[in-house]
């Protein structure tokens, strides 16, 4: 078994906090009317790098410094934004988490996102620049309050007495709910923190928990069930759906591989990373899949220390406690 990564608090952030938390909303922008003459003023008195290219309040196109030097060598200064900009602007939504702007940094290479809402107009732009002052400012927050309800919470399972105490967590996650994604995976990860469980484990299931989340919403014509197996020593997630199935494994195992369909991508999802972060994750993770049939993922997460101080949670008696959502 490979060694599993130290998650840090940082990573953890970059998948609960959502993209609006962290976007530059005060953009400049130009119209695709502009000539590349006034872009280029713009940019310089800005001390920017690129724009979007804004037209009746939806983005329509982004220009950038090379556009504008390549006008430059051609002679072509006074030709209008709309004959240089790129018109296939990649670009993440206000309600996405971090996570999904980070993969399209990696997989585009690109210096800023329009930030858009669901309607398609521009709200923001986000560079890793914002994405590095969102994090600080949340690792800095006040968390006493929290600190407070935790401790009220962590010893939940010491006075229970069975042969195997546990908690289960289920979760109906529907087709395309991109709003909701992220939602089943934060209530496991906040109720581990209400448990006590050490803070890389919390940041280890919540990784996995969203990967497979996203993978329900993203990939499944009707969605499907993610399920949390707390138990002192181990944490199970179970993840399944009804179809369309995997028909090569080994291939979607492989980090950049997608089946995601262009208009999924084009949302911010879909970069081909899921299962793979979910692997290293995890201490262990079983795939089964039948095309037309459905997909069940099952991924372990062996608690050590053992969740609780002290005489935690040691199995005894056979009862369960079980949460629906």
């Amino acid at each position: 078994m490979s060694q599993v990564p130290q998650i840090t608090r940082i990573q953890e952030l970059i998948y609960e906090l959502p993209i609006e938390r962290v976007v530059t909303r005060n953009v400049i922008t130009v119209s695709p009317d502009t000539t590349m003459s006034e872009l280029k003023e713009i940019l310089r008195i800005n001390r920017i790098s690129g724009t979007p290219v804004v037209e009746g309040g939806r983005l329509v196109g982004i220009i950038s410094i090379e556009d504008l030097i390549k006008a430059l060598e051609s002679g072509d200064i006074q030709a209008p934004v709309r004959e240089r900009m790129a018109t296939r602007v990649i670009t993440v939504q206000a309600n996405e988490s971090v996570v999904e702007a980070v993969k399209k940094f990696a997989q585009y290479k690109v210096g800023r996102l329009p930030v858009v809402n669901e309607h398609g107009d521009l709200v923001g732009i986000l560079t890793g620049g914002d994405i590095t002052r969102g994090l600080l400012e949340a690792i800095g927050l006040d968390y006493h309050a929290e600190e407070i309800s935790r401790y009220r919470a962590r010893h939940i399972f010491e006075d229970i007495v069975s042969d195997q105490t546990g908690l289960i967590l289920r979760y109906h996650i529907k087709p395309r709910d991109f709003t909701g994604g992220g939602s089943a995976s934060s209530k496991i990860k906040r109720a581990l923190d209400r448990l006590g469980a050490p803070p890389l484990i919390q940041r280890r299931v919540a990784i996995a928990a969203y990967e497979a989340e996203m993978n329900l919403i993203i990939h499944t014509d009707n969605g499907g069930e993610l399920i949390a197996e707390i138990q002192p020593e181990v944490i199970r997630i179970v993840a399944t759906d009804n179809g369309p199935g995997i028909a090569d494994i080994e291939q979607a195992m492989q980090p950049g591989f997608s089946t995601a369909p262009n208009w999924i991508r084009e949302l911010g999802f879909g970069a081909g990373m899921g299962l793979a972060n979910i692997k290293k994750c995890s201490d262990s993770m079983k795939l089964e899949s039948q095309v037309g049939v459905g997909t069940r993922l099952e991924i372990v997460i062996r608690i050590q220390p053992v969740m609780s101080s002290g005489n935690a949670a040691r199995p005894s008696e056979g009862q369960q406690k079980q949460e629906t959502s």
